[in-house]
């Protein structure tokens, strides 16, 4: 059974499963979902708890064994399951699809995982879980959903800002959705309830962002100049590979040039992005991003792309070298610009 995250709650208020699934990369909202289901175990009567770990030593007996095994009291016991890798191996996947044909009535399992990815998704273990167990796949908190993940943790402490603050936030949180909840928590615990000014924000919320680099190609699509300087400034300051950040927005230009010249000679874009494989957020970017940027913005970026490259690998002249960083940025914002 699937099951969103915003309907836990009225689902924890009725009778336990005796399997959960948690899956996601939000460590915060994960974590957050977990605490929910053990509360309620507890309140239940699941006194008892056992948490197995899969490790490279770990033996998978030990999870048919606790959940064999009985309680030194007689109370109900709740088995956490935790696979930080989101990889069981050929042994585990097994062992977890005979897991879940033999539940005890006894006991209430909770299995985390990271975010899987589409393969593993495939996997016969997978399908397993998810007709066994209730199944809570957690997506990413988007950067455009952030803002009103963010108002809405700022009125469950009865506190409110206006939009100009709730962005100052967002840009200072995108990434760390832990350290997003940390500083909501902390204008909770300087200020009284009710809405907050500009500068109350301002001043109480720390510059925490993680940047993904895998995320800039969103802004540079978005036509965002702004995130986009944020996100390479913050790359370069936590010491990404420059060569990396390179290929990432290189990749993008040359996705976005294929479709345009595809485009050019009357093909769809609805096929040439299936052709491409290109879904998701990303999909809805597209059209708005082709509109806005010519196929000559694009011929030159990939050109001021080579440059680049020759730039990191020290093959320009040292007099005309200049600093590969700038040049990135430069690079990235012609295409955002278009």
């Amino acid at each position: 059974m699937q099951l969103r995250l915003e309907a836990l709650d009225g689902h924890l208020s009725k009778a336990l499963a005796p399997l959960y699934v948690i899956t996601s990369d939000e460590h915060l909202l994960a974590l957050e979902a977990a605490d929910k289901i053990r509360r309620t175990a507890r309140a239940q009567g699941y006194s008892e708890r056992d948490v197995l770990t899969v490790e490279r030593s770990f033996k998978w007996g030990e999870l048919l064994a606790a959940n064999q095994a009985l309680s030194l009291f007689g109370d109900k016991k709740l088995i956490e399951l935790r696979i930080p890798t989101g990889k069981p191996g050929k042994d585990g996947g097994a062992a977890l699809q005979s897991y879940v044909q033999d539940l005890s009535p006894d006991n209430l399992t909770l299995i985390t995982l990271p975010k899987l990815d589409w393969q593993t998704q495939k996997a016969a273990w997978v399908a397993s879980l998810q007709q066994a167990a209730v199944y809570i796949d957690i997506p990413q908190v988007e950067r455009t959903q952030l803002p009103n993940w963010i108002g809405q943790r700022l009125a469950a402490q009865g506190q409110s800002a206006d939009r100009q603050s709730i962005d100052f936030i967002a840009d200072r949180v995108e990434g760390n959705l832990l350290a997003a909840h940390q500083e909501i928590q902390k204008l909770a615990l300087l200020h009284e309830p009710g809405k907050l000014t500009y500068e109350q924000v301002h001043d109480a919320v720390l510059n925490v962002a993680r940047y993904d680099v895998f995320k800039l190609s969103e802004a540079m699509l978005a036509g965002d100049p702004a995130r986009l300087v944020r996100m390479l400034e913050g790359l370069q300051g936590e010491g990404e590979a420059l060569p990396l950040v390179l290929w990432a927005v290189t990749e993008e230009i040359r996705t976005l040039l294929k479709l345009k010249a595809g485009m050019t000679q009357g093909r769809p874009l609805g096929a040439l992005l299936k052709e491409y494989r290109i879904w998701g957020p990303k999909e809805r970017m597209m059209e708005p991003a082709l509109r806005r940027i010519s196929l000559a913005t694009l011929e030159a970026a990939m050109q001021d792309a080579a440059q680049v490259d020759k730039m990191i690998k020290g093959l320009r002249a040292k007099a005309h070298a200049g600093d590969a960083w700038d040049a990135m940025l430069q690079l990235a914002l012609n295409v955002a610009r278009g």
